[in-house]
């Protein structure tokens, strides 16, 4: 941009950017972006790419980013080796949590990014999150593997296979992964902590709480980021520790400081949600109170976001709140009825499993042994039929319960 200011596609793509930080404040900025785009836009004639790509800004920060989704797939329908857009889309789609389109998506240019684009293995890598994510875990391991061979320095390929070795409890598979591939994510951004993430859940399925907890102090919180993803790492992993019995101290509080500039946000149900969990972590009744208030403020405007709050994301925000209350009967019922549509506030099937395990571990407490079983067995079905740790402690108890119950 310093080399040619007037580059409308640029200013166009600082604007998307900023709206995939999920921060009001870069709002104003990508307001910004796209009337610097236009009138760049206006001073020379500009590819129909470049269009496309500043409607796409518009449409999103209009409040319809399926729309957005649609402007973006019009360009791959002209340039299918436009790795770029291909990029785009996903990124998009994956904050919507449309795991079957971002797959479609993929697929359909895939025969345009033939061996020798330079863009291939980076493709590869988004193929197979995308097959991971519609359950199609063998496959997904194959293209993963096929495409870090292609592209060594793919985290995100990377992390496609971590999250095969997660979704089909192979632990070990999933350290080795990670452990001989440091190339691909040792030196990148803030998507490290995400891939640290990882690991730390891998050696949770082997039993290891205490080096979770150690990679959660060295590596996941390192640096003291607020950055919606890396609040979203750290606080699923402290709520999964929780769970599991685990003491983790004071390290709600740091994410609760975090969490209360962000009680207003509105961008994403997904953060929302992860903000809560340190809400509720540190008790700072008074932010959570504000977040409820928010969200059914939210829930009533227009718009493809406030359809999320309204639904999944008011009955999963009581649901947590009175799981921390220890009123688990109604947290059940809510997390029970917004489970159908968690996949819509976006992330992975790894991501939104901490919201899973909470449901499940409410249904126990409250004695709702039928209904947490049948929530176990259609997890179980998510991950290709693989029994987790996690599944297999919770079966524990049910039986237990049930015999208990029966003598």
């Amino acid at each position: 941009m310093e080399a040619e200011p007037n580059f409308a596609m640029g200013h166009a793509a600082r604007g998307l950017f900023c709206l995939m930080t999920g921060r009001a404040e870069v709002i104003a900025s990508a307001h910004a972006a796209l009337g610097t785009a236009k009138a760049a836009a206006a001073l020379k004639a500009v590819t129909p790419r470049e269009t496309n790509w500043i409607t796409t800004l518009e449409l999103w920060l209009s409040g319809k980013p399926t729309a957005a989704i649609a402007t973006v797939e019009d360009v791959l329908r002209t340039l299918p080796h436009d790795t770029l857009s291909a990029k785009l889309s996903h990124g998009i789609r994956f904050m919507l949590g449309d795991s079957a389109g971002m797959r479609r998506s993929v697929e359909r240019i895939l025969d345009a990014h033939t061996p020798g684009h330079a863009g291939r293995g980076y493709l590869l890598g988004c193929h197979a999150f995308t097959l991971e994510e519609t359950g199609e875990y063998a496959r997904a391991e194959v293209v993963g593997k096929e495409a870090l061979t292609l592209t060594t320095d793919d985290a995100w390929g990377l992390h496609a296979v971590a999250h095969v070795y997660d979704m089909t409890s192979r632990p070990d598979c999933g350290i080795a992964l990670i452990e001989n591939n440091t190339t691909a994510w040792g030196r990148s951004n803030n998507f490290r902590y995400h891939v640290w993430w990882h690991k730390a859940l891998l050696h949770m399925e082997r039993g290891e709480l205490d080096i979770a907890l150690g990679l959660y102090d060295a590596q996941i919180r390192s640096d003291k980021t607020d950055d919606y993803r890396d609040i979203s790492n750290a606080t699923s992993l402290l709520m999964r520790l929780e769970l599991e019995g685990m003491d983790i101290g004071p390290r709600w509080e740091e994410l609760a400081d975090f969490s209360e500039n962000r009680v207003e946000d509105g961008c994403l149900v997904f953060a929302d949600l992860h903000y809560l969990l340190a809400l509720t972590g540190a008790a700072r009744g008074a932010a959570r109170n504000a977040m409820t208030a928010r969200f059914a403020r939210d829930a009533t405007k227009a718009g493809e976001m406030p359809a999320r709050v309204e639904a999944p994301g008011k009955a999963a925000l009581a649901g947590l709140n009175a799981f921390s209350e220890g009123r688990y009967d109604t947290a059940f019922a809510n997390l029970a009825a917004a489970r159908p549509l968690m996949q819509t506030i976006g992330g992975s099937h790894a991501q939104r499993d901490v919201f899973e395990r909470i449901t499940i571990d409410s249904g126990l407490r409250a004695g709702r042994y039928d209904a947490t079983a049948a929530i176990l067995r259609d997890r179980q079905k998510t991950r290709g039929g693989h029994i987790d740790r996690f599944a297999a402690t919770r079966f524990e108890k049910i039986n237990t319960a049930r015999g208990i119950a029966a003598q």
